[in-house]
């Protein structure tokens, strides 16, 4: 990354979120999800195996990374949670709070 301030950085990689949860295994799993600032707004991304989940622009970090959650819900992952870990280079994890997706009905 560079030492710009993530306000005048254009594009790229500009927050690490973790996810945790159980994939549709029964398994709990705990990934990295990399928000990217793009033209039309933020995209997530994740990776599972060889599973590889990447959500539309949105106007938000956090909303791009609950499409993501919501991409893996929609295929099976349930109990999952996000908390912001890195922001550019700023190590934040023990400061923030987890957010809770609820299960989708079944």
């Amino acid at each position: 990354m560079s030492g710009l301030p993530l306000l005048f950085k254009k594009e790229g990689l500009i927050e690490r979120h973790q996810v945790e949860g159980i994939d549709p295994s029964d398994r709990y799993f705990n990934r990295a999800v990399l928000v990217s600032r793009v033209a039309a707004g933020y995209t997530g991304k994740v990776t599972y195996e060889a599973y590889a989940v990447e959500g539309p622009a949105h106007s938000t970090t956090s909303a791009a990374v609950k499409a993501v959650v919501e991409k893996l819900m929609g295929v099976g992952f349930t109990r999952l949670r996000t908390r912001l870990n890195f922001k550019g280079n700023r190590y934040l994890a023990e400061k923030e709070t987890w957010t809770d997706y609820p299960d989708l009905p079944a």
